[in-house]
This record gives C-alpha cells, sequence and structure tokens, in this order.
C-alpha cells in the first residue's frame, strides 16, 4: 500500500501529498489499518483517504519522542543551531507555499487568497520569530548573600502533545511548534480530522530541514481515538489543545 498519492486541486496544481503517519521520518502505516477520508467542503467530494493512528501508534510515537530527548543530535545542540533548524523549516513553508495554501483551501474551505496572502506568512513569521528566540533562553543568577550561590537553569520539559483544530491548521501548527522545538523539547503533533492534507505536506518539510528523527512525530486520528491517547498518555509531559 502506497502511502503518498498525486492530487490535482481544483486550481490546478498538481501535489504528491503523504498519507501516512509521520513517525521517526517515516511515514508509515497506522498499526490497526484505519483510514480517514479527507472532503472537500465545497462540493462534498473526496479529496483523499489518510492513516488514521489509535493507541498503539500513539504509544510508538511516544516511544520515539522519548527516546529523541535523549539523542545527542538533539540533547546536545546548541541553541543557535536549534534555531537555524526553525529557520530553515520557515524557509521551506515559504518555497512551498502555493502547495500548502493549495491543500489549506482544499480541504478546509477558507478562500485561497486568505491562506496564501494571511495564513501561510503568518506561519513563516512565526517560526522566524521562535528561530531567533531559540538561543535567548537564559537562566537566572539570584541574590543568597555572601556564601550562597544561586541559579535557575531552564531545561526543556519533555514529550509534548499537540492538538491541532480545522480551521487554521497550519497556523495553529506553526504557534504550538515554534516554542516547543525552540525550548528542546520533542513534539507529537494531531491534525484535526477534518483537515489533515497541508500538515502532512508540512511533514515533509520538517525531514528536509533537517530535524532529527523522533522530534517531530505527526498522527493523523479521529479525537476520541488518536486525540483521547495523546491527551491521557503518561508519556506525554505536556498538551496543548485547541478545540
Amino acid at each position: 500500500m502506497s502511502l503518498a498519492v498525486q492530487v490535482t486541486a481544483p486550481n490546478g496544481r498538481r501535489i504528491e501529498l503523504p498519507t501516512g503517519l509521520f513517525i521517526n521520518n517515516k511515514w508509515v502505516k497506522a498499526v490497526k489499518g484505519g483510514s480517514i477520508t479527507s472532503i472537500n467542503p465545497a462540493d462534498e467530494t473526496n479529496i483523499a483517504s489518510v492513516q488514521a493512528a489509535t493507541a498503539d501508534d500513539v504509544d510508538i510515537a511516544v516511544k520515539a519522542a522519548r527516546a529523541a530527548l535523549l539523542q545527542p543530535n538533539w540533547v546536545d545542540m546548541h541553541p543557535s543551531a536549534r534555531g537555524e533548524l526553525i529557520r530553515k523549516l520557515s524557509d521551506l513553508v515559504q518555497e512551498h507555499m502555493e502547495d500548502l495554501a493549495t491543500l489549506e483551501t482544499w480541504d478546509n474551505g477558507k478562500p485561497y487568497s486568505v491562506s496564501l496572502n494571511e495564513d501561510l506568512p503568518e506561519v513563516v513569521s512565526c517560526l522566524r520569530y521562535f528561530a531567533g528566540f531559540a538561543d535567548k533562553l537564559h537562566g537566572q543568577v539570584i541574590e543568597g548573600g555572601a556564601t550562597k550561590f544561586a541559579y535557575t537553569v531552564r531545561e526543556p520539559i519533555g514529550v509534548c502533545g499537540q492538538i491541532i483544530p480545522w480551521n487554521y491548521p497550519l497556523m495553529m501548527a506553526a504557534w504550538k511548534l515554534g516554542p516547543a522545538l525552540a525550548c528542546g523539547n520533542t513534539v507529537i503533533l494531531k491534525p484535526s480530522e477534518l483537515t489533515p492534507l497541508s500538515i502532512l505536506y508540512f511533514a515533509n518539510l520538517i525531514k528536509e530541514a533537517g530535524f532529527p528523527p523522533g522530534v517531530v512525530n505527526i498522527l493523523n486520528g479521529r479525537g476520541e481515538e488518536a486525540g483521547t491517547a495523546i491527551a491521557s498518555h503518561p508519556g506525554i509531559d505536556k498538551i496543548a489543545f485547541t478545540g
């Protein structure tokens, strides 16, 4: 079974669209083989079917994300280098803006002009902001008198589960991914089951930007299955949810 399809959007753009689960920088099938069909809200025609994660897939993604937290190529990466990865991702979003805006509009229903001229520039600017923020996370020295030396160190919280709504898929993903990655966390992100397509395309850009395997994992899935598993998983340290 192929985990990508060639689609032709109503505006004529031909796009190779991933349809799998993105775990450890690889496209994989859902353990139970379930799928979700994404629908064009303008005419209710089917666009594509994508793999649907369940709790089993969340377990696999959590293991990947926790392992990535311990890998030298992430945990020991200089904050400036993390920032460069995020900046590279923002550059790739800008380079692929027309495909991303096409998928967002086709899947979501908002005007193409809004996706292209408002939402995608916001994604780029948000990622660039947090690219610059990555090496500006400072601890604090606390006055303790002549006999004490007290200081704080900011450290990653760990694995962040991020659940994205249908109305601003890429913008909301950028708002959640940017700070988590700038601070050295790893991520399991679930797009809305109504609008997964632009975030799936975006996943390939994460790998192309150079993020190590397991740092960002993207799971399509229904809220009552994948969303519940993410929100309740003991191996996930923080949840960001908009819905």
